[in-house]
């Protein structure tokens, strides 16, 4: 047997882009885990205040060319990848012109959440799983991080599930503290659905605030992971009644414990790791 595939999924990666704790733990982890003997992807968005001279981001001619179908409209996905040369790591950046080449991130210059933030979620979702099929490599397990990978889940038990890429990967979904207070719009539920899939499949993820799509990543996961000790309250009930294998925060410190936690999920085992 070879080895086994571990994908994280993510919206900010130190050194890239460094705009909450999410950032610092998965520049980490990954290399955790690659010294246990996994091995690694890590796939995020390619935002315009990333510089690409300065992290020597170049684009894969192999894995660019595809088109994301959001809203009956066809949108370019465009792979770069940069290696982390410490930690023998290569990080593949999915881009667009229209959804990432911003000098901010989620909001503009003012504040103000962009309208489309609930578009490039769904872009980068889909274009995440598009690449790894495209990369022809089968994770046995996807871990994604923070919100803007919260539909990942979805797809992989909807539309993804018999594919041969994902047939057998689990999925494990690590919950933060909610530091965005809107919500993905009125439309979202809609160009969210994809092939394969109903309105029904995305009730779980409710209006598309933080909350809501923090339930839905929920639903649809293996496992859970506690990554914040300020957690919303009703996230964290959301987590209890879910009967999902779940990773506390107190356990978090240690990456040992990831290890076994990914060894717990992908051998069924569905306890309580405390």
């Amino acid at each position: 047997m070879g080895k086994s595939k571990l994908l994280f999924v993510t919206h900010e990666m130190s050194p890239f882009l460094e705009l909450t704790k999410i950032a610092e733990i998965t520049r980490q982890l990954p290399q955790a885990m690659q010294d246990k003997g996994y091995e690694i992807r890590i796939l995020m968005p390619r935002f315009g205040n990333i510089n690409e001279r300065r992290n020597r981001l170049h684009e894969v001619i192999r894995l660019s060319g595809m088109n994301i179908i959001i809203d009956d409209n066809d949108n370019p996905l465009i792979i770069k990848v940069a290696s982390i040369p410490a930690a023998r790591m290569q990080v593949y950046f999915l881009d667009n012109e229209e959804y990432f080449q911003r000098k901010h991130v989620f909001a503009d210059k003012d504040g103000k959440f962009y309208a489309d933030n609930d578009e490039r979620m769904i872009f980068f979702c889909k274009g995440a799983l598009e690449t790894v099929k495209k990369l022809g490599w089968a994770p046995d397990i996807i871990h994604c991080h923070g919100w803007m990978s919260a539909l990942v889940p979805a797809y992989l038990k909807t539309s993804y599930k018999d594919d041969p890429t994902f047939k057998h990967s689990k999925i494990v979904y690590s919950i933060y503290e909610n530091d965005l207070k809107d919500n993905m719009g009125a439309a979202f539920a809609n160009k969210a659905v994809m092939s394969n899939m109903t309105e029904k499949h995305v009730e779980p993820y409710g209006n598309g605030s933080i909350p809501a799509l923090y339930a839905g990543a929920i639903h649809y996961s293996d496992g859970i992971v506690l990554g914040d000790a300020n957690i919303d309250a009703d996230v964290l009930n959301n987590v209890k009644n879910s009967n999902k294998s779940v990773l506390e925060f107190e356990s978090t410190s240690d990456f040992e414990n990831y290890y076994n936690f990914y060894d717990e999920i992908t051998n069924d085992e569905l306890v309580h790791v405390a």
